[in-house]
């Protein structure tokens, strides 16, 4: 049976942005992440991270930093009581054209096919534009949230009609809210 999915950004939506994240010591969860996931856990929906790393293509960090910072990701995730079902990372650099980096949905229909997804009830939550506007070519829904990056793009969002709130936990507040 598919079911919804919520396709979060890591850098800037659910641990904090240095730049390029490339070492496991540098991996902070943003306050309220990890309530955010149980959650949407709780009600029912798959949490999916969908992100771009161009600083691989670009040759900053190497794919094994990237799954070591996600196994800490998961690791800290897992000390509060929360988890996701699946991350999905584009390495290309932003002029490749490729079908994976976002605003393309190929990461999307990826994990939809993986984990059996019902694209049309899900939603995307990201700190910058390219994040969110995922949404339109899925039929999914959006929100921008103001961690990270999310100020820059804040008045892109309101033109867009995207909705625009604090952090993971507001939205996550809202989707549930709309969702009963």
């Amino acid at each position: 049976m598919t079911r919804p999915a919520i396709f979060l950004d890591r850098d800037g939506t659910l641990v904090h942005d240095p730049g390029y994240l490339a070492s496991p010591h540098h991996v902070r969860l943003i306050d309220g992440v990890a309530a955010a996931l149980v959650e949407l856990d709780a009600a029912g929906f798959a949490r999916v991270i969908i992100t771009n790393q161009s600083g691989i293509g670009r040759g900053k960090f190497a794919v094994s930093d990237y799954d070591a910072v996600q196994v800490e990701l998961a690791r800290q995730l897992a000390a509060a009581g929360a988890s996701t079902d699946g991350a999905f990372f584009c390495p290309h650099l932003p002029d490749a054209g490729c079908a994976c980096r976002k605003p393309a949905t190929g990461l999307h229909r990826e994990a939809a096919a993986r984990l059996d997804l019902d694209l049309a009830a899900s939603w995307c939550i990201g700190d910058r534009i390219s994040d969110v506007t995922a949404a339109a070519g899925l039929g999914a829904r959006s929100v921008l949230v103001l961690t990270g990056e999310g100020k820059k793009h804040e008045e892109a969002a309101g033109r867009l009609g995207i909705s625009v709130v604090a952090d993971l936990g507001t939205a996550v507040a809202m989707i549930l809210g709309s969702w009963n």
